[in-house]
């Protein structure tokens, strides 16, 4: 195996995240279809506990793997980071086991809550579709059942995708980043296929209970898990094989020292997790009222376009998201590990092109996007009055929540955590109390009042990023000119691609087609997008100051860096 550098790492993480993040949107279709509209509540339901759960097992852990395993790893300490990491293990392990525990114990009462919540909180039912045809279903008895099954069954997945996410995060510390990225696409296939297959042949060959064949898609998890770690496990053994020389002053680094450590790394992440759920907390505690209430929509049309926001949306975002999640794969050890090393300028470097990568590549996604919004979510969601209304400015929400994700994790590089806090609350506390007033200034200006909620939630990003770009500038005296002038230009490019399209639109209209036609529509005007973005942005030079030779010799390795 070879080390990946800091831009290449972040191509790969990149490539393979958005990738599991479209198989993960796209299997949905056919899986819904199989299993019908009860079998997608049930496992709705149960994968949510899951996930719920499984994040209690890891809270923020492999991302501090990675950040202690670089930081140790840049000044040789090689026996200091493998006790850091075997420490952190245990933690998650022992983390994992209680969690797998309370999922087999306590299945009944979660599946019970689970019931009686979506059934009589009227803050809970308007979280969608599926919630709500939960809420129309009166056999509850028979739905704790499935439900509580089908959780006991993804209890198994948890200790060995715990053990996993360690891997990963110790193999990312080591800068592996092919290995680690390739392990979470092998991950999602098979947990797909498990997914389909499975599912089709109960359903429709076995003819088994609905909460058998929910119960193995849910098993994809597991399954995925065990093919990836045992992928991971020998990657591992790869670069394990090399003896350790223990330098004396690691003997006077003990276990509580690390201890301590792993909870500093630790805490600021779980914070971040906190921060980004207390977001759509905001508008599952705001959104239907003010609707109903300021604007005199129904319960019905305020329920869908909560879950418009708060659900369907979201499912879209995260593709443009993974380019920010790819980003901090590779971003988090380079930066730590250089600013160890005392290597500000490379530090200065690589902040400023993770950014310039972020903003060219997420901008004019999330542009083309919006402006496809009806073929988009018609392919994904059928046809829609509000879907594509929402989705239009709600992706746009995908390029602040990218930066974001960027820059706390650049702040956190710097162990800038005091930085860090100040930037996240100051942020949540700008979007909770400018949401409900945003939406009313809308709504009194005769402009949609939805959006209103959206634009508050961009503010609130933007704080965030403000207070961490001005540190950051202070700390290191970073000079963001470049960025600043690609982001111009990068916006340019986006109004001449948008422009083309609107007038090509008059000819071959957007709106109006099936599932089908909507596939071809978003084809076509997908790569004159891409082709139209490119071009201008090669013309004004971005391209080549973005993505130029130098960047595209790192991402991918010259020819003779492959023969040596």
């Amino acid at each position: 195996m070879k080390k990946d550098n800091f831009l290449r790492g972040a191509f790969i993480a990149t490539v393979c995240i958005v990738f599991t993040k479209i198989l993960g949107v796209l299997y949905v279709i056919p899986f819904y279809s199989i299993i019908g509209s009860k079998g997608s509540v049930i496992y709705g339901a149960a994968y949510n506990i899951y996930a719920i759960f499984l994040n209690l097992s890891t809270i923020g852990l492999p991302l501090a793997i990675s950040k202690m395993v670089s930081e140790y790893h840049a000044i040789g300490y090689e026996y200091t980071k493998k006790k850091a990491y075997h420490l952190a293990g245990k933690i998650m392990i022992i983390s994992s086991i209680l969690v797998t525990l309370i999922l087999l114990v306590f299945a009944p009462i979660l599946a019970k809550y689970i019931i009686n919540f979506y059934d009589f909180s009227p803050i809970a039912k308007p979280l969608g579709a599926d919630l709500l045809a939960l809420a129309n279903l009166t056999e509850g008895a028979y739905l704790i059942k499935e439900i509580t099954l089908v959780i006991r069954v993804s209890a198994s997945a948890v200790i060995i995708v715990t053990i996993i996410s360690m891997i990963r995060g110790y193999l990312q510390g080591m800068k592996y980043i092919q290995a680690s990225s390739l392990s979470q696409v092998l991950e999602q296939f098979i947990r797909v296929a498990v997914i389909l297959i499975g599912s089709y042949l109960c359903m429709r060959v076995f003819h088994s209970s609905l909460g058998i064949a929910v119960g193995v898609a849910v098993f994809g998890a597991t399954a995925g898990a065990i093919f990836a770690f045992l992928y991971l496990r020998r990657k591992k053994k790869l670069i394990d094989d090399k003896e350790i020389v223990i330098h004396p002053e690691e003997k006077e680094i003990t276990n509580r020292y690390l201890f301590k450590k792993i909870i500093r790394y630790t805490v600021p992440l779980i914070v971040m997790e906190l921060v980004g759920t207390s977001f759509q907390l905001v508008d599952m505690f705001t959104v239907v009222n003010t609707l109903t209430r300021e604007a005199n929509f129904s319960l019905t049309d305020a329920s869908v376009i909560m879950n418009i926001l708060t659900t369907l949306g979201p499912k879209l975002n995260v593709i443009i998201m993974a380019i920010s999640s790819g980003m901090v794969v590779s971003l988090l050890p380079n930066l730590t590990g250089d600013y160890v090393e005392g290597k500000i300028e490379e530090v200065k470097k690589k902040i400023n092109k993770s950014l310039q990568l972020v903003s060219y590549i997420t901008i004019p996604m999330a542009v083309g996007l919006s402006l496809l919004a009806v073929p988009v979510w018609t392919i994904f969601y059928g046809e829609s009055y509000y879907g594509p209304k929402v989705f239009t400015v709600s992706i746009f929400v995908a390029i602040f929540g990218s930066i974001y994700t960027n820059f706390i994790v650049i702040v956190q590089s710097l162990s800038r955590y005091k930085t860090m806090y100040i930037a996240l609350i100051s942020g949540f506390l700008f979007n909770a109390l400018l949401n409900i007033p945003f939406m009313i200034l809308f709504h009194r200006l005769g402009l949609t009042i939805y959006h209103g909620n959206l634009f508050a939630t961009m503010i609130g990003y933007s704080v965030t990023i403000l207070i961490c770009a001005i540190d950051v500038k202070r700390k290191l005296h970073l000079s963001y000119r470049k960025t600043l002038k690609n982001f111009f230009y990068t916006l340019l490019a986006c109004f001449i691609m948008s422009f083309v399209i609107l007038t090509v639109d008059q000819f071959l209209p957007l709106a109006g087609h099936g599932r089908g036609m909507s596939i071809l529509i978003t084809a076509f005007y997908s790569i004159l997008g891409m082709f139209i973005y490119f071009g201008v942005t090669y013309l004004t030079g971005t391209f080549q100051e973005v993505l130029g030779p130098e960047v595209l010799n790192s991402i991918f390795r010259k020819k003779k860096d492959r023969k040596e």
